[in-house]
C-alpha cells in the first residue's frame, strides 16, 4: 500500500493544510499524519469528513505520498504545487514553489 496523507483547503482563507497527529490542520506537508495501512486510511477518511460538515476545511481528500530521506513528498504535481505554494509570484507573503520539489 502507498502512504497517505489527508490534505484539504481551510475554509477561512483558502490556505491548503494537512491533518497532524495531533488532529490539528497544519499549513505544513511535512508535519502530516501519515496513514500506512487500510484502517488508517479509512480513519483519515472519517475524519475529513467531518472537518467539512464542520465547516472547518473545503476540497478535503486523501492523497499518496512517499517518503524519501525523511522528507514527504506527494506523488501527484497538482499536490506538489499545493504543498509548496504557487508556481509564480502571487502575493505579498506567498513564496513561489521550489521547482525542484515539484519537478516531476
Amino acid at each position: 500500500m502507498v502512504d497517505k496523507v489527508l490534505t484539504a483547503n481551510r475554509l477561512a482563507d483558502g490556505i491548503a493544510v494537512w491533518l497532524d497527529a495531533g488532529g490539528e490542520w497544519t499549513t505544513s506537508l511535512q508535519d502530516a499524519l501519515v496513514a500506512r495501512h487500510a484502517e488508517a486510511v479509512s480513519a483519515l477518511e472519517d475524519i475529513g469528513k467531518k472537518a467539512y460538515a464542520d465547516n472547518k476545511v473545503v476540497d478535503v481528500n486523501v492523497v499518496e505520498v512517499q517518503e524519501t530521506e525523511g522528507i514527504l513528498w506527494p506523488l501527484r504535481l497538482r499536490e506538489r504545487i499545493r504543498a509548496q505554494g504557487p508556481t509564480m509570484v502571487y502575493a505579498k507573503g506567498y513564496a513561489p514553489a521550489d521547482p525542484e520539489f515539484i519537478a516531476v
